[in-house]
């Protein structure tokens, strides 16, 4: 697995956002960590497929923006970022299993055809009563 480095990422306290009464509003505990994905040392797959994620903590140019804020002292809130950025980086550590086209069994194709069957009898009866 990849790890990643702590001089790659750039990291700034803010305030926490919601209810805390006055420390709140006083202490920037809060952690706002960037991490710039085409400029790190990753092995250039794990780049690849860290940036095709669909995850709206990444942004148009690369870079991973995490904000950590749940605890009340800073370091925590840093080491905790941290480790949400090394799980990121870790989803997409290995490469997705390729999928090996397979068959219908004969028991399966035999299922489908009965239901198909039963349906159209069944849309059959909807018609106009005849004499």
């Amino acid at each position: 697995m990849p790890r990643v480095r702590e001089e790659e990422v750039q990291w700034s306290a803010i305030r926490a956002q919601g209810a805390g009464g006055q420390n709140v509003n006083k202490v920037s505990s809060a952690v706002q960590l960037r991490f710039d994905v085409p400029a790190s040392s990753l092995p250039e797959p794990v780049k690849q497929r860290l940036l095709a994620l669909g995850d709206q903590r990444i942004s148009g140019d690369g870079v991973v923006v995490i904000k950590a804020q749940t605890h009340r002292s800073q370091p925590m809130n840093l080491a905790e970022a941290m480790e949400r950025l090394q799980a990121l980086v870790d989803s997409v550590a290995t490469p997705p299993k390729p999928r090996m086209p397979t068959r219908p069994t004969f028991g399966s194709k035999q299922r489908r055809l009965a239901g198909k069957s039963q349906r159209g009898e069944v849309k059959a009866l909807r018609g106009k009563v005849r004499d």
